[in-house]
């Protein structure tokens, strides 16, 4: 007898779609949470992206639900991506009881979900957009009796607890309750105290295999970080790459840049629309693109398979952010790498996530071409956008722009890839802004050559220019571009 008819039973419409895609062997969350969840029992479960928790909460849906009969089954998710991952996946899992399944998430127009909401059993949603319709009146929850929070840690983190809250209340009492998180704190608990009483709670064990996953770290001077980034895309063989960053303006630094030197990339966060981020998610699933480079918050929940190499090219605030970036990949047995590149801003970020602990090892540094990046982050409105995946062109060509907010040790950043004939002109310089940061004497910005990668260059020992000019620096790099302020802080406690 197969595993999963064991689970399941021969008879159960789920069995027959779990048969069509030729899965064998149930998951640890599988195992563990379907028998619970057919019997009827609230669920509270650990489980991580990946991990096969879809599954797990459709066999209490189909199983609860009859086709014709209305809306009764209820799912919420932190992300529109996610929204429509796991609606996808349940239509799947559904169609042999011939139950409609719809996803309701914001960024797109509300009409056309209102009239596909008069005829569905499933609905799977984001908490804001939800109730958008409730205060519409264009959904009714009254006979809701399946209700499942997918990613309820993400969902606090996002701010949603009261709209969760909301919605949670304007379901029937009597309904069975599913809650899937990567972690079970007690934030999520205070989230559904009052809601539930008896309810069977269930972990397991993390899905990233850590005997298949490999993690390192770069230490690389600022001005070579993108440089490292392209040459490591080039040597490493890889199948699918994600490269997470912390802000929109450094994706689409990326994503432009990559792709004015030959290399093909896909971005997604929160500037981009909802259909263009779809048909972004479906270009990087098919693998036509294998370079995927996203903001958290976009990135949040999806599940993609076949991820070999994961970039982190910002550290994040927080190491729980890490741990759900580097979840992506090393998945079911098999291998995965996770590549740090670390500068000076990053240290800090860095040292928050015990990296010894992690088991993060420094790499030595090798010999890289400084690249001449094409496109900065300009300010204002979008110079242009990108008609394939609507990746927003934000990046003004070889024009003269500050940063707006970022500071590095009192000093402020600029982010210049102007010619050197033009930047040193009479004309330039009597634009030029008088330079207040702390620590400059000057009244107005260096004259020195810019940086080709987008960042003024520190002053220090090796002739990196800073505010006060200096030597230039080198075009060919080498393990002397690491910085050197990190072994010396650092060294000893990682």
């Amino acid at each position: 007898m197969n595993a999963f008819e064991k689970l399941l039973g021969k008879d159960n419409p789920l069995y027959l779609a779990v048969q069509e895609r030729g899965f064998e062997t149930p998951s640890e969350i599988q195992e563990k949470s379907i028998p619970e969840i057919l019997k009827g029992k609230d669920v509270i479960a650990g489980a991580s992206t990946g991990s096969g928790k879809t599954l797990a909460f459709a066999a209490g849906l189909i199983k609860n639900i009859s086709s014709g009969k209305g809306l009764q089954g209820l799912v919420l998710t932190p992300t529109r991506e996610l929204a429509e991952q796991v609606s996808k996946e349940l239509k799947f899992f559904a169609k042999h009881k011939d139950l409609d399944v719809t996803a309701v998430y914001g960024g797109v127009g509300i009409n056309p979900q209102i009239k596909k909401l008069e005829s569905v059993e499933i609905v799977v949603a984001t908490p804001g957009r939800l109730l958008d319709h409730i205060e519409r009146n264009s959904i009714d929850l009254a006979r809701i009796n399946t209700l499942v929070l997918d990613e309820a840690d993400r969902m606090l983190d996002m701010g949603f607890r009261d709209d969760v809250k909301k919605i949670i209340r304007k379901c029937p009492t009597e309904r069975q309750f599913m809650l899937f998180s990567a972690t079970i704190s007690p934030d999520v608990l205070h989230l559904i105290k009052d809601q539930i009483k008896n309810y069977v709670e269930i972990s397991a064990k993390d899905y990233v295999d850590p005997k298949k996953l490999k993690q390192i770290y770069y230490d690389v001077r600022d001005n070579l970080k993108f440089s490292l980034l392209k040459y490591l895309l080039e040597k490493e063989k890889s199948d699918l790459v994600m490269v997470f960053c912390n802000t929109r303006k450094n994706v689409d630094f990326i994503v432009n840049n990559l792709r004015s030197l030959g290399i093909d990339s896909l971005a997604i966060h929160g500037g981009i629309t909802q259909d263009k981020r779809n048909k972004t998610m479906l270009v990087f699933h098919s693998k036509e693109v294998n370079v995927l480079v996203a903001t958290d918050v976009a990135a949040r929940g999806l599940h993609i398979d076949g991820v070999s190499h994961i970039y982190n090219y910002d550290i994040p605030d927080e190491k729980k952010e890490y741990i759900h970036r580097i979840g992506r990949t090393a998945r079911a047995g098999k291998e995965g790498i996770v590549i740090n590149l670390i500068s000076m801003r990053d240290y800090e970020n860095f040292s928050r996530l015990l990296p010894k602990e992690l088991g993060i090892v420094e790499e030595k540094t090798p010999f890289i071409e400084q690249v001449q990046v094409r496109w900065i982050p300009g300010r204002g409105r979008d110079s242009g956008r990108d008609k394939r995946f609507g990746v927003r062109d934000s990046m003004r060509y070889e024009k003269r722009e500050r940063e707006d907010g970022t500071r590095d040790s009192g000093r402020g950043r600029i982010h210049s890839s102007v010619r050197k004939e033009d930047y040193n002109s009479p004309k330039k310089r009597s634009r030029q802004k008088p330079n207040r940061s702390e620590g400059s004497r000057s009244s107005g910005y260096s004259r020195s050559k810019p940086s080709t990668d987008g960042f003024r260059e520190k002053t220090d020992k090796s002739g990196f220019r800073g505010s006060r000019g200096g030597r230039t620096s080198s075009r060919k790099s080498s393990e002397s571009s690491s910085g050197r302020g990190f072994k010396k802080k650092f060294s000893k406690r990682y």
